[in-house]
């Protein structure tokens, strides 16, 4: 893997903030939708409702801020309207959900899409994504000065975070068919620098990162179909594909943090077609695959202990966390080599040679 500095389509339906803190989500359903905010940073998570006067549109977004805002992303006619929310008390104190109005985004395209990145690494800051086959620009919407900070060549897609400042973003740009991860430096103007580079026409997808380690997860078809693999940033060592997820059509959602200089110890968890959870971590040759909680809102966080925090939401507990821990996995086989050389079969005396 050449990595010169270092496929989630969408911001997730149930977004952490950055440290954890807080998460946030599209609550209700039907025509009485509106965000919601929980607070994980306790004994235990409570959900705060955030509804304004007018129900959310089933596209609307939300992200979750590290101090405790929530930003939400809708489409208004032609244009896309960006706020932060707040709670602000009770009926007596007045409105039950402050709005702060921060701006606007008019593609002036039909062929644009507009969509929230993953939270910024640094907590505060929030940034959204609109591509097109013309090109793609990254907008401040949150955090900062509202407006453009970058203009890539090529529609982009995905989105993922490099380091612990907010600076580097990965993003997976198509350009003449084929699909390669680049880096993004938003501090430099949004200088654009090759990322993957598995085989030059395979399409090669950043999936995940963890800035501690520099564990990558990837999907690439240079093996010959698209498969999920692991690398480490900066490292002069391929990519490798290990069997045990070959076949694997899972969406890597967490990683574990605080494995510095030790990318093979971080758990890994995976969001499975039919629904369940796998837990790898790529010193193992196995992935353990487990149920999903009831209500399970489809993403989680890992802990620096390795635990798995995973959220859900029940008709009997609107808001509650479950844990996992990565079991151990099995030893491999024992394998002597050369293989011992099968035992002498005796002879009947009338077929022995003379």
């Amino acid at each position: 893997m050449t990595v010169c500095a270092i496929e989630i389509t969408t911001t997730a339906p149930f977004t952490i903030a950055a440290d954890g803190s807080y998460a946030a989500r599209l609550a209700g359903d039907g025509e009485a939708r509106y965000p919601e905010r929980w607070t994980l940073a306790g004994p235990e998570p409570y959900a705060v409702p955030l509804p304004l006067a007018q129900p959310e549109e089933a596209d609307s977004e939300v992200l979750a801020l590290a101090d405790g805002r929530v930003l939400i992303h809708r489409r208004v006619a032609q244009r896309h309207a960006f706020a932060l929310l707040y709670p602000t008390g009770g009926a007596a104190a007045g409105p039950r959900t402050g709005e702060l109005l921060l701006g606007s985004v008019e593609p002036g395209d039909d062929g644009v899409r507009v969509s929230l990145l993953p939270p910024s690494p640094d907590g505060c800051g929030a940034f959204a994504l609109a591509a097109s086959d013309a090109g793609t620009t990254v907008w401040q919407v949150a955090g900062g000065v509202f407006g453009q900070v970058a203009r890539i060549p090529g529609r982009c897609s995905g989105g993922v975070w490099l380091d612990r400042a907010g600076r580097m973003l990965a993003l997976d740009r198509e350009l003449a068919g084929t699909t390669k991860a680049v880096a993004v430096d938003l501090g430099r103007g949004g200088e654009v620098s090759p990322l993957l580079q598995i085989a030059e026409g395979s399409d090669d997808r950043l999936l995940l990162a963890d800035p501690d380690s520099g564990l990558l997860l990837i999907r690439s078809d240079a093996p010959g179909e698209p498969r999920l693999g692991w690398g480490v940033l900066g490292s002069s060592l391929p990519v490798r594909f290990p069997e045990c997820l070959r076949g694997e059509a899972g969406i890597p959602f967490a990683v574990q943090p605080g494995q510095a200089l030790m990318p093979e110890t971080c758990g890994v968890a995976l969001r499975l077609e039919n629904g369940g959870i796998g837990l790898w971590r790529p010193a193992d040759r196995h992935v353990f695959r487990l149920g999903a909680p009831d209500g399970w809102l489809g993403t989680g966080l890992w802990s620096r202990e390795g635990r798995l925090h995973l959220p859900y939401a029940t008709p009997e507990v609107p808001c509650g966390i479950t844990s996992l821990t990565l079991p151990v996995a099995p030893p491999p086989p024992v394998r002597l080599d050369p293989p011992p050389a099968a035992a002498p079969r005796p002879v009947p005396l009338q077929q022995a040679p003379l």
